[in-house]
């Protein structure tokens, strides 16, 4: 928010909004192994908090100042057992002067997975359990009905709210290369799960770009489905950052005559690592987590944008930046009893 505010102060005032992380990421150079003289620059948006980072932590402080403007006391977060935005919300909730709670669906198991699955336990925080993702929007809703002083946030946050988070971003990334940390980027590559930080970077960085403080071109957002269509359709992520410019033009912000078309010239989304499917590592994502240490990647999430990222380099695309949404934090392992008081169906899923 400290960027947006700099270059449009009057719209970030009329935005709610509670600080949460420690900005900027830092934004540094790395060298890969395939072509070692032409390196990419990587945004560790895991280091926003020490507690738990990650990109979910902008999306939050969207999230929360709309809860505490609305007088809510409760914010639910909705994802699958390790979902990271899930565990971000938990553990930051408290920092917020605000409840939470979590709605929890099945995924498949993967050692990223259930290290956030443990934490989430660890928190006491109350659980509902689904059976499927297809309860999400019935049990969702029920909840927001009869928790009147709760907000229900969908899985991700992924809506306008949680969008402008990512917006603020594009601000700070605009600084930063101002500042010499990085040239313009060419591409921006990031995992899509939600849509919410690829909608936001995209419409963040039309903004900046409207206002002088994006004064280069308008890289391609480039992301690598982590989950399938049609929740990672093109056309949805683009409308989404288009609403989203709309929404921030009715606080007080530019009004940008943007298309639909004119958000899809600089979009790209690639489904070349989703392989099985949501929460299923495949053998390029492994790779990625090696060949890119010591940054903290996780195999189902910002491990398959890593790999499009290396497949990229390759192909001699570039300046390449990689928008690295991982927490850089290792969670600990929840206690004997908050194992026990878990949903029955959880723990046997850990183990």
């Amino acid at each position: 928010m400290r960027a947006l505010a700099r270059s449009l102060p009057r719209l970030a005032a009329r935005i709610p909004w509670v600080e949460l992380g420690e900005w900027p990421t830092p934004l540094e150079p790395m060298t890969l192994p395939a072509r070692p003289s032409d390196p990419i620059w990587v945004k560790r948006e895991g280091a926003s908090h020490p507690l738990y980072g990650g990109n979910k932590i902008r999306t939050l402080e969207a999230w929360f100042g709309h809860a505490r403007a609305r007088g809510a006391t409760r914010i639910w977060s909705i994802g699958a057992y390790g979902s990271n935005h899930v565990v971000a919300t938990l553990l930051h909730a408290p920092r917020a002067n605000l409840e939470a709670g979590a709605i929890l669906f099945p995924q498949p198991t993967s050692p990223w997975a259930v290290e956030n699955c443990g934490a989430i336990l660890d928190t006491r925080t109350p659980i509902v359990r689904l059976r499927s993702v297809i309860e999400v929007p019935f049990v969702g809703l029920a909840i927001a009905r009869r928790d009147r002083h709760a907000v229900v946030m969908p899985p991700g946050g992924a809506t306008t709210v949680g969008t402008i988070g990512a917006v603020t971003a594009a601000f700070e990334l605009a600084e930063q290369i101002d500042a010499g940390l990085a040239p313009p980027p060419a591409r921006i590559v990031l995992p899509i799960g939600s849509t919410c930080t690829t909608a936001g970077l995209l419409a963040g960085l039309h903004l900046a770009h409207a206002v002088a403080a994006w004064r280069w071109p308008i890289p391609i957002v480039h992301g690598v489905r982590v989950t399938p269509w049609p929740v990672t359709s093109r056309t949805r992520i683009a409308n989404l950052a288009r609403v989203t410019l709309a929404r921030l033009a009715e606080l007080g912000g530019p009004r940008l005559h943007l298309t639909l078309f004119d958000l899809l010239s600089r979009l790209v989304v690639d489904g070349a690592e989703l392989g099985p499917g949501y929460g299923h590592p495949t053998s390029r994502s492994e790779l990625a987590v090696r060949t890119m240490r010591p940054l903290r990647l996780d195999g189902v999430y910002s491990a398959k944008a890593a790999a499009a990222v290396l497949r990229l380099h390759r192909e001699g695309v570039g300046p390449l930046l990689f928008w690295a949404t991982k927490s850089e934090t290792v969670l600990g392992s929840p206690s004997l009893d908050a194992l026990g008081a878990g949903p029955r169906a959880i723990i046997d899923w850990l183990r």
